[in-house]
């Protein structure tokens, strides 16, 4: 895939970038690699100041940024806005929290006979990062916020499709005072991230991304002995019961499968609803997915614009035509409609079954699926009756349902009567095959940190006459 800024829009090519030659990358390495051994010295206190001075950054050119992303893969600009402004938050949260968060941990000297005994948490080194297009800057910065404060060096290759995205973020770093090189943005292309990962000068890897592109990047992680967090694929569970607020539901389940024109690894896919609901409910959720406006994703009206490649495009229609053919009904959308770019309209389907492809893929663009549960240990099954685990939904007012679902719900969140989201100070990661690690709050700060044992003993003896004479 060529390096490219292409407008969703419209297919039109915008922009295009030179790969990186070996050399040039080489050098980029050698850089991160040298500019960790002086950074890793720095104080959580001047990692702060440069931390806040990037949200001030985030803040002042929110409009620029965000018609950028918009311009580089279709987003509408309002959600945009809201995504610069999320990157403010998660920068400002690991300056005001890091240092906290890394605190030694002490434990009871006397259970290890010693003086001393604690955990303490030091940075591991260069981290790759290979991020997606869904959400450019975001998914990115919850990457590198906790990544710097703790005083690692990021190397990020970003999607080939955002690449003016990715190159905002090293500039965003460098114009708030960070030293140089301690984040770099590498325009490479898939074929040469191997080389980069098994380069000894890079510790670790973080990837959201593809199952593929997980299974590859942790394959070779695993060869090379490196640490590696993964967030993959999501195909989220959004559980109706009867006593829910139907209403709240509807409107929450059309935002959560249609937020990012239906691009978001963490939407709700599978919609479940039980028997006693289900047509009431199904009424409400057609009501609310017929009422969205599809157009321009630059202006303030639009509620989802085109899906951010052609590609993406095919692959959703494949899976309605599939569907339909075997006896889905569409009560909303299910097409493209008749103009240039990459759109494809909201769509609601009915009476998907086990049979259908999109029962086990996950439906990357604003499709919804529903299918009827006969109880809650129905919906349970269907929930769970797939091979990923990232998010998870469930609508109910009953206290035992509630727990019963947070128990069974096979997945790294579960949230009730609300939309899955990601926190700065929530941990965020899937389990199955959505990936394993955590990014955010504590955990994510952790993950790439080496969590050293430290042991001091008492002192001998011939300390304590050393001592005396003194």
């Amino acid at each position: 895939m060529a390096i490219s800024t292409t407008d969703p829009r419209t297919g039109t090519v915008v922009k295009t970038f030179d790969e990186l030659t070996d050399d040039q990358l080489e050098e980029k390495l050698a850089r991160a690699a040298a500019a960790f051994e002086s950074y890793r010295l720095t104080t959580h206190e001047e990692r702060a100041g440069w931390l806040r001075a990037a949200a001030d950054i985030c803040d002042k050119r929110t409009e620029e940024v965000a018609e950028l992303m918009t311009l580089e893969m279709g987003k509408t600009k309002k959600a945009a806005a809201a995504e610069v402004q999320k990157c403010s938050a998660v920068l400002r949260y690991y300056a005001d929290n890091a240092a906290d968060f890394l605190s030694d941990e002490p434990v009871d000297a006397d259970t290890v006979n010693a003086s001393q005994a604690y955990a303490h948490y030091l940075p591991i080194g260069v981290v790759l990062a290979i991020m997606p297009w869904n959400f450019p800057l975001w998914q990115a910065m919850r990457f590198a916020a906790p990544a710097l404060a703790v005083g690692n060096v990021g190397l990020l290759k970003h999607a080939s499709n955002v690449p003016q995205t990715a190159l905002f973020m090293e500039e965003l770093f460098r114009d708030a005072g960070f030293p140089d090189d301690v984040f770099t943005t590498l325009l490479i292309g898939s074929s040469k991230v191997d080389a980069v990962l098994c380069d000894d000068r890079v510790a670790a890897a973080t990837l959201t991304g593809s199952e593929a592109a997980g299974v590859a990047v942790g394959r070779t992680a695993g060869e090379s002995l490196k640490k590696v967090v993964l967030e993959l694929g999501g195909s989220d569970a959004f559980v109706v019961m009867p006593s829910a607020d139907l209403a709240q539901a509807a409107k929450i389940a059309t935002t959560s499968r249609c937020q990012n024109n239906g691009q978001s690894c963490i939407a709700a896919k599978r919609f479940i609803v039980h028997t006693d609901v289900y047509d009431e409910f199904l009424d409400l959720f057609a009501q609310e997915m017929s009422a969205l406006t599809v157009g321009d994703p630059m202006e303030e009206g639009t509620d989802v614009g085109p899906l951010a490649t052609e590609q993406g495009r095919t692959d959703v229609e494949e899976l309605v035509k599939d569907a339909v053919d075997k006896g889905a009904k569409v009560l909303v959308g299910g097409e493209r409609p008749d103009r240039d770019g990459w759109w494809f309209l909201p769509t609601l389907l009915a009476d998907v079954t086990e049979d259908m492809d999109m029962f086990l893929e996950e439906v990357f663009g604003p499709v919804a699926q529903v299918h009827r549960a006969n109880d809650i240990e129905d919906a349970v099954r269907i929930a769970n009756a797939t091979r990923f685990g990232l998010g998870s939904n469930a609508w109910t007012n009953d206290p035992g349902e509630q727990e019963i679902f947070i128990r069974d719900l096979q997945a790294g969140q579960t949230f009730i009567n609300g939309m899955v989201a990601s926190f700065p100070a929530l941990p965020f990661g899937g389990v199955k095959a959505s990936g394993h690690g955590r990014e955010l709050a504590t955990h994510g700060l952790r993950e790439f940190t080496n969590i050293k044992t430290v042991w001091v003993g008492k002192p001998t003896k011939a300390d304590a006459a050393d001592k005396r004479v003194e």
